[in-house]
């Protein structure tokens, strides 16, 4: 009997182990380096970045070199990120699921997409003090934005909530609208179409100061104090002015998505969008 464990043991010991192989193997698969002359002769026209970042793909190769002649004057570095990202092809097209579900770090974009009966948990009402209506956002999201705001207030500035958590249906309805009144080229370029809002992740907020509206929110005090502070709070500009062509979006400066305070300042030290960082430092 003890001969017969210690052999059904070693039998489990060698299947574990094996099994971790697989794993590991699976997940490196597109970092394994590539032999063919051919191969090494296209990575020298990239200055074989695949030595110097972790999130360069082998199956993209082609895609990368393409967006090369397309873009000369991008860095390698830009141009494998932006790949990544999906940015060499069309929107909406291509589209991948959104990994991260309920985390602060869900990238959704014009490729990544929310399930259309996803809700984020812990959606809690954001105080009236900072708020036009009942607004929702993630726990966590809703106190760092309470604090932001309670700040803001002590210092002088009014900042209050006038779009938070949207739901797929509601955004559709709004997508819909836009459409119908600009067409659906002119409308993707500052709506999100449902499944791919950031408002359905809960972590997002619209934001104005009580006075101008919002589409005047750049031309505010508030504006410059949210530049200045948001990202101690852990708020990013989540639409960048410059960064059109990787957001996909026209520049907000009236909406914030919260990333959390480590994150946040990264980026702002950075001028990164939150993409270029998902790709970079948290998808790989």
């Amino acid at each position: 009997m003890k001969k017969l464990f210690w052999y059904l043991l070693l039998i489990f010991v060698v299947l574990v182990m094996l099994t971790l192989i697989l794993v590991v193997d699976k997940k490196l698969d597109n970092k394994k380096e590539v032999p063919q002359d051919q191969t090494k002769e296209k990575l020298s026209l990239l200055n074989n970045i695949d030595k110097k970042i972790d999130y360069f793909h082998y199956n993209y190769l082609d895609r990368y070199l393409d967006y090369q002649k397309k873009y000369p004057n991008l860095s390698d570095i830009d141009i494998v990120t932006r790949v990544n990202l999906g940015l060499d092809q069309p929107f909406y097209q291509n589209t991948k699921p959104s990994n991260e579900l309920n985390k602060i770090t869900i990238l959704v974009n014009k490729y990544t997409y929310l399930p259309e009966d996803y809700v984020p948990n812990n959606l809690t009402k954001v105080s009236n003090l900072f708020s036009t209506s009942t607004r929702e956002l993630v726990y966590e999201a809703k106190e760092a934005f309470e604090k932001m705001a309670a700040q803001a207030q002590e210092d002088g500035y009014t900042i209050r909530v006038i779009s938070a958590y949207r739901s797929y249906h509601y955004q559709k309805g709004l997508y819909d609208n836009y459409v119908s009144r600009d067409g659906i080229d002119i409308a993707d370029t500052y709506s999100a179409r449902p499944g791919y809002s950031e408002h359905q992740t809960g972590l997002v907020v619209d934001i104005d100061n009580g006075k101008l509206d919002f589409n005047h929110f750049e031309e505010t005090e508030e504006f410059h104090w949210m530049e200045n502070n948001a990202y101690l709070y852990g708020f990013i500009l989540r639409y960048p002015k410059g960064k059109e062509d990787i957001t996909g979006y026209d520049y907000e400066a009236w909406h914030y998505r919260y990333v959390g305070k480590e994150i946040a300042s990264f980026i702002q030290q950075n001028n990164l969008t939150f993409d270029e960082y998902y790709v970079r430092y948290i998808e790989k």
